[in-house]
């Protein structure tokens, strides 16, 4: 038997097509757009992390950890793990010393998940931690063209690179969410 798929909503009131409306949604807000290349990538950063949150506000820890379309192992949790995952690589990246270990055993073992609250808590609670390492890391390196670790990767690529990644799997995340219980999102 077929589950029935959940019928779409949005608690926008404003756009259908919204996650929430302009007022309520966190990742708007009335102050001025950010100034220079390295503030707005940053905050274009900043945004996407908080929009792969906002996709799994809510959802019990079965639904966050449901596969999209089997045989895929995609899902809402393995996005947060995806997500530890590659910021500690890409710190790697920037490094000139020896690669940190992967987090969740390398090959696919990000998406390798169980739906209960305690990995759902230790997920995100290592993804803050990788961010704020990253973050860290880069932290005092305002020269976009300024090349860092062994394979000299350049501030800019790094900062974009991180931007496509979760804009990428942002998108993933709307599709998984509707999935889930129909709630659409921008």
């Amino acid at each position: 038997m077929s589950e029935i798929p959940p019928e779409r909503w949005s608690q926008a009131t404003v756009y259908p097509d919204m996650w929430a409306d302009p007022v309520d949604d966190p990742r708007t807000t009335d102050a001025d757009t950010p100034d220079g290349e390295l503030a707005t990538l940053d905050d274009l950063l900043a945004n996407y992390r908080l929009t792969l949150r906002m996709k799994c506000e809510g959802l019990a820890p079965e639904q966050l950890a449901r596969r999209s379309v089997p045989p895929s192992t995609l899902s809402l949790l393995g996005l947060v793990r995806h997500f530890a995952e590659v910021e500690r690589d890409w710190r790697n990246w920037i490094s000139d010393g020896d690669p940190e270990p992967a987090l969740y055993g390398g090959s696919g073992g990000d998406f390798q998940v169980v739906g209960d609250q305690a990995e759902v808590g230790a997920a995100f609670e290592t993804l803050s931690r990788e961010q704020a390492a990253t973050d860290a890391a880069l932290a005092g390196h305002d020269d976009l063209g300024e090349r860092l670790g062994k394979d000299q990767i350049s501030v800019r690529e790094l900062l974009v690179h991180r931007i496509e990644e979760y804009a990428r799997h942002c998108g993933h995340a709307d599709l998984l969410r509707e999935c889930i219980d129909g709630r659409v999102g921008q």
